[in-house]
C-alpha cells in the first residue's frame, strides 16, 4: 500500500523526467535552428540547409555540454561570424526553442 510520501515521491520523479525530456527537446530544437541560421550564412538552402542543420544537432552528442556544437559552428562559419555572435545567437535561439517546445507540450 503506497503512502502519501511514496505518491509524492513518484510525482516528483515523473515531473523530473518530464522536465528533462523538455530540456532535451529544447536544446535539440535550438541546435536545429542554429544549424539553419548557420546554413543561411553559408549560402545553403533547401535540403542542403536541412542536412547541415542535422549535422549541427548530431554534433551535440560528441560530448556533454554545448561546446561541441559551438566548436563545429564556429569552425564552419570562420570569417562569417565570430564566436561571440554565435554564442549570442545560441542564447536567443534557446529562448525561442523553449517557447516552441513549451507550446507543443
Amino acid at each position: 500500500m503506497a503512502t502519501s510520501f511514496d505518491k509524492r515521491e513518484e510525482g516528483f520523479e515523473k515531473k523530473f523526467a518530464h522536465d528533462e525530456e523538455l530540456r532535451f527537446k529544447a536544446y535539440a530544437r535550438r541546435n536545429k535552428l542554429l544549424g539553419l541560421w548557420a546554413a543561411e550564412l553559408l549560402g545553403k538552402t533547401g535540403a542542403e540547409a536541412e542536412s547541415y542543420a542535422k549535422e549541427v544537432v548530431l554534433a551535440d552528442f560528441e560530448e556533454p555540454g554545448e561546446n561541441d556544437v559551438l566548436r563545429k559552428v564556429t569552425k564552419d562559419l570562420e570569417g562569417k561570424a565570430t564566436e561571440q555572435q554565435i554564442r549570442a545567437q545560441m542564447a536567443e535561439l534557446l529562448a525561442q526553442a523553449v517557447a516552441q517546445v513549451s507550446k507543443s507540450g
